[in-house]
């Protein structure tokens, strides 16, 4: 008989205590669906997610940057909690679905859209706490320094990897566009 994970031991998973006023659709699942249709934003985040970083840190690094608030990359405890149970596990689960055989398309198609789900859900956690005022403001960045400086703040705890920089770079132009009114954020 296979060895039983956790999970299947008869443990119970803990419910987390989420917030019952969520706005799933706010202004930063706005910019998130505008900056995701742009195809190399799309190609650069998951590039970045393959070395660990988390696509909505970025996004919420980028978005705070285009409103002209620093993003310091300290988070919520239910953002994080909602990334690693959540969002994570379906990830992981989609992943290890494979890719290359046709009768496991149905199930990756729905894996992947409960992850976008998930994603959907932790930016609106993450959007409560973007609207507290206390938050600090830096206007005094040139708009390409604090996006820079605040995707260093959404790196993984590993740090940024020499590679890594073209990506980051990418990305500050692929954002400086949105600033500029190339593209518009929200």
């Amino acid at each position: 008989m296979p060895a039983r994970s956790q999970a299947n031991q008869g443990l119970p998973l803990k419910t987390m205590a989420l917030p019952a006023d969520l706005e799933p659709d706010n202004p930063l699942w706005q910019f998130a669906l505008a900056f995701w249709h742009h195809s190399l934003a799309q190609e650069t985040c998951l590039a970045l997610q393959n070395e660990g970083w988390s696509v909505t840190r970025i996004l919420c690094a980028g978005w705070l940057a285009l409103n002209g608030r620093a993003y310091t990359g300290i988070e919520e405890a239910t953002v994080t909690e909602w990334r690693d149970r959540v969002t994570g596990s379906l990830r992981a689960i989609r992943m290890s679905v494979p890719k290359a055989q046709a009768a496991y398309s149905a199930l990756r198609t729905n894996l992947a859209s409960l992850e976008l789900e998930a994603e959907r859900i932790e930016l609106a956690i993450a959007w409560r706490s973007f609207k507290d005022p206390k938050l600090e403001q830096r206007n005094m960045y040139v708009c390409d320094e604090l996006i820079q400086s605040n995707l260093a703040a959404a790196a993984p705890a590993a740090g940024i990897k020499q590679g890594t920089k073209q990506r980051l770079n990418t990305l500050v132009d692929i954002f400086s566009a949105f600033a500029s009114g190339e593209v518009q954020p929200c």
